[in-house]
């Protein structure tokens, strides 16, 4: 009983802080003043021809987004995971900086490549095609290419090594690749093209920096610029509807076998791809995209910040915001780490009926732009009796707790997965109570994992944009807030020393992380 009640007050504290939210926001859009009325549609159908060009702007910005990811991400996530490549961990894990990283961190670095190399002839050359749809398609492509690279890496080592091993008794690699591996991941594959795709649809910063006019910075106009709640409000579930029939979609086309990972799976051994001699040319290709795309604008930041008279300066305007971002990530990732392990157990064990109804309503929250659930949040939340939440970073950690939950959700239910039941049992035959079993059996067993889902966790909740954004009350800004304010009229300089301070706070527990399991395995 115990169990189960503790389960089901977890499921619904969380659909209490991400489906209310948007449930009141959707209901606001009918009522003025206390009355039904239909006015913000009317409003948002007056509007329709600048809507439905600022949306297209967005999806085709989004489809080239995920088009790129896919034909780099899926081949570097083969070639990383499956064969013989030297370095590959080290390669994975310079590619996946750019997604530890708020996504205008990135507009800014090609920003500084760009302007080192540039000349009076070439100024032209930035103004009209950077900053625009190419410079945004760029560093989009930058920022999310690695959710494709990384959910192919990990996807390719769960496919039966028995099916390749028979392709391979009548052809070579390159067609087993082709005709095997790929057609058993294309599940995996395709549901990354659909979050590259969400999480580019949501993006603001970018668009912003490089003033590429989208639907989600229209948005983020009528709320923050013209205070115009009840107009951001409905120009807001568009939004909503896109996300929900892309998500609708993937749930009918991509859940099945082809994407069910199970304990053997996650324990199958395959063997590396011999790449032969295609080893040295394929890695001087691997070393010059990591070069071009991670090495040079990430140390064109550094160089153009490398004055101390510039971090003092960066230190003096953002030092409130570096530390109010550090302490609100911290305290989001611990509250995301507890309510995401009895989340993922519920997932893992199916404990209750609507297990699958909490998985996809977390995924459905991860893929939705931030500034709806930031709107969704005040639709809820403003009001005299909630002002304690409302006026106070609380409602940030509540938008935080709303997006990231599927994190360590989906970390815990695959760490569970790979424990065995029959210790849980075991620890119930003995007469321990469930929660002695979670203390002394489930916790210790999953202590890695969740320490890793803590700084998953952390990571994103510090890169966090969308919604503190729109949320945080005054004096409460994060430091991704406090750059792309400063983005307006700050100096270059200023601005890629404030990046920098960033990618090291996001950087820091993650080298922490490192050492720690360093001095674990040599003791």
């Amino acid at each position: 009983m115990a169990k189960r009640l503790t389960l089901a007050a977890a499921a619904l504290t969380f659909a209490a802080i991400g489906l209310a939210p948007v449930l009141t926001m959707v209901a606001r859009t009918f009522y003025v003043d206390g009355e039904f009325s239909l006015t913000a549609y009317q409003a948002l159908l007056a509007a329709g021809q600048q809507l439905t060009l600022l949306m297209g702007h967005s999806v085709v910005l989004s489809a080239s987004v995920t088009m790129l990811a896919i034909v780099v991400g899926a081949p570097l996530g083969v070639l990383l995971g499956r064969t013989d490549l030297p370095w590959r961990g080290v390669f994975t894990m310079l590619l996946t900086l750019p997604l530890l990283v708020p996504p205008y961190v990135m507009a800014v670095a090609w920003f500084a490549v760009l302007g080192r190399l540039s000349t009076p002839a070439t100024a032209q050359f930035l103004s009209s095609t950077f900053f625009g749809l190419y410079g945004c398609i760029g560093a989009l492509f930058t920022a999310f290419m690695p959710v494709v690279m990384l959910l192919t890496i990990a996807y390719a080592g769960t496919v039966n090594p028995r099916l390749e091993q028979a392709g391979l008794l009548m052809a070579r690699w390159p067609t087993v690749l082709r005709r095997v591996t790929l057609p058993l991941i294309a599940p995996a594959i395709l549901f990354a093209a659909v979050l590259v795709f969400l999480l580019t649809l949501g993006e603001v910063g970018v668009p912003t920096f490089l003033r590429y006019p989208v639907y989600p910075v229209e948005i983020l106009t009528q709320f923050a610029a013209f205070y115009d709640f009840s107009a951001a409000t409905a120009a807001a579930i568009p939004m909503l509807l896109v996300t929900l029939l892309i998500l609708a979609l993937e749930i009918r086309m991509l859940h099945g076998p082809g994407l069910e990972l199970s304990a053997a799976t996650l324990v199958a051994s395959n063997a590396p791809i011999r790449l032969g001699r295609w080893r040295l040319p394929l890695l001087g290709l691997v070393v010059a995209w990591t070069l071009v795309t991670v090495a040079a604008p990430l140390a064109a930041l550094v160089i153009q910040s490398s004055s101390l008279s510039v971090v003092a300066d960066a230190l003096a305007r953002a030092s409130d915001s570096i530390l109010r971002s550090v302490i609100f990530a911290m305290t989001g990732a611990t509250l995301l780490t507890a309510l995401g392990f009895f989340c993922g157990y519920l997932v893992h064990h199916r404990a209750l009926p609507f297990w699958r109804s909490v998985d996809a309503l977390a995924l459905f929250l991860f893929t939705l732009p931030g500034a709806v659930i930031g709107i969704g949040l005040i639709s809820l939340w403003n009001r005299p009796a909630t002002n304690a939440i409302y006026a106070t970073p609380a409602i940030i950690i509540l938008g935080y707790l709303a997006q990231y939950a599927v994190l360590p959700m989906r970390m815990t239910a695959a760490i569970l997965q790979q424990s065995p039941p029959s210790l849980e049992r075991a620890a119930q035959l003995c007469g321990a109570s469930w929660f002695m079993t979670l203390r002394y059996v489930v916790a210790p067993l999953a202590k890695r994992g969740l320490i890793a889902a803590w700084i998953i966790a952390y990571v994103f909740c510090l890169r966090d944009l969308g919604i503190t954004m729109v949320v945080y009350p005054p004096g409460a800004d994060t430091l991704p807030v406090r750059i792309l304010t400063l983005m307006a009229n700050g100096a270059p300089s200023l601005i890629a020393a404030l990046c920098v301070i960033l990618i090291v706070a996001t950087l820091a527990p993650l080298g922490a992380a490192a050492l720690w399991q360093r001095r674990a395995g040599l003791s």
